[in-house]
């Protein structure tokens, strides 16, 4: 993954990261993230690999069982390992406040230290970086994602709650970055068991869910995208396994914009939808041309890649951490999905916008 960070970041902005962060060497089984705990500063692995892991509390007999009936005699689960070029740690701006894996040197390891103050101010105040970090980031979580997806066999991922994509876009951009959208976009009726977007294919627009639900499906044979392309022009193709479902407020299509690859999912609609498409050239041309639009942009997409992350992760770590910790409620405490007021705010303000938009929807062409 180093050449994510050289390709997406300037000389200058790498040169800032040098200077305010602090390179140091770690010995191998060193931890460098603890699990269920605030992290104080986002970590870029130089050289080394570091090994991702989930620990559950054994002391829990509910724990015990379901690791007995999946034949897993450890409560420690490595589920990825991490590159030269990765970033772990606090991220300011997307995530939770807690961290939901551990992360430990798998061997004698060079890492550079950034204080999440001293990275949230920077991204604060300088919108081109904040463009280029989120934007590189979003694309590191996307490929962590995607390899997690491929791991977990026949399971289907953990469903997300109905709105929050949209929500997380619309809690971020400004009026005018709305209403752009809006005045670019197209409102369109999409008939059931419509291909939208086609894995290994090009991707036309973005796509913002208002009605109806698709299915995110993944290919599982072994020919490259162009043979599967052609297959399908050819007879009723297999289109994979089906990992999740979207409804109302989700957002597909967002990756051509992050990263120049082909979609690596198929989004076929299952019930006939209504969604706002965004075309890829204008969405692109503003991407490029307005630094404040691309920043907040980015940071939604990050954003929802963690998430999702997250929502993978938590089925490696049996998907019951939250009836399993045996933690108690209290005021003081910190939760690993608990989210602060003010963004719960934001949430309540996207959601106004979310209901003005469905207004402007409601005549859409077939």
């Amino acid at each position: 993954m180093t050449e994510v960070l050289l390709k997406e970041l300037s000389r200058h902005d790498i040169d800032w990261m040098v200077n305010a962060g602090r390179c140091h060497t770690i010995a191998p089984e060193t931890v460098l993230v603890q699990q269920e705990t605030s992290a104080d500063a986002l970590h870029i692995l130089l050289d080394g690999t570091l090994a991702v892991t989930i620990v559950q509390n054994n002391r829990n007999p509910l724990n015990r069982a379901f690791a007995a009936l999946e034949g897993e005699e450890s409560f420690t689960r490595e589920v990825a390992r991490l590159s030269s070029g990765e970033v772990v740690g606090d991220i300011p701006c997307i995530g939770t406040s807690l961290t939901t894996t551990s992360v430990k040197a798998i061997e004698r390891s060079l890492v550079l230290s950034i204080p999440q103050q001293v990275l949230a101010a920077k991204l604060q105040q300088d919108v081109g970086f904040a463009a280029r970090f989120y934007r590189a980031v979003a694309i590191l979580l996307s490929d962590r994602l995607y390899g997690l997806v491929r791991q977990l066999g026949r399971s289907t991922l953990v469903q997300g709650q109905p709105l929050r994509d949209v929500l997380y876009l619309l809690s971020e951009l400004h009026d005018s970055d709305i209403d752009w959208m809006m005045a670019i976009g197209k409102r369109q009726r999409i008939k059931a068991n419509t291909i939208l977007i086609r894995e290994g294919g090009p991707v036309d627009a973005l796509y913002i869910l208002f009605d109806g639900t698709m299915s995110l499906l993944i290919a599982e044979d072994d020919r490259n995208p162009l043979a599967r392309a052609f297959a399908a022009l050819e007879e009723e193709e297999n289109l994979g396994r089906e990992i999740a479902r979207l409804s109302r407020g989700e957002i597909v299509g967002e990756s051509p914009f992050v990263d120049a690859r082909l979609p690596a999912m198929t989004a076929k609609v299952l019930e006939e939808a209504i969604v706002l498409s965004i075309s890829r050239q204008p969405m692109a041309a503003k991407l490029q041309q307005d630094p404040g639009f691309a920043s907040r942009f980015y940071q939604v997409t990050a954003t929802l890649a963690a998430n999702r992350l997250q929502g993978v992760l938590s089925h490696f770590g049996y998907g019951r951490r939250a009836y399993s910790q045996g933690q108690p409620l209290h005021e003081t405490a910190d939760y690993a999905d608990e989210v602060n007021v003010s963004f719960l705010d934001r949430i309540a303000f996207a959601s106004a916008r979310f209901d003005w938009m469905l207004g402007q929807m409601q005549d859409v062409a077939v």
